[in-house]
């Protein structure tokens, strides 16, 4: 499944939503999604959607969407 990941690149800072930044991840689950950001970055994550149907076709059409693949650490 595909996930956007909302989040705030510094966690020391009080949230802004002109500061929101998104990240797309493939898990199997949003527990999974949310383990896979955090073990890989320092991002304060404010939401985490499940992305299918017409949503994920949306998504996928905008230019920023790009899937984000992180190494094993």
């Amino acid at each position: 499944m595909i996930f956007k990941v909302l989040y705030q690149a510094d966690k020391h800072l009080a949230p802004r939503r002109e500061t929101t930044q998104s990240i797309y991840i493939e898990a199997d689950n949003i527990v999974d999604a949310r383990a896979l950001v955090e073990k890989n970055t320092d991002y304060n994550i404010e939401f985490i959607q499940e992305l299918s149907g017409k949503f994920l076709e949306y998504e996928q059409n905008e230019p920023d969407y790009k899937l984000t693949e992180f190494t094993n650490k």
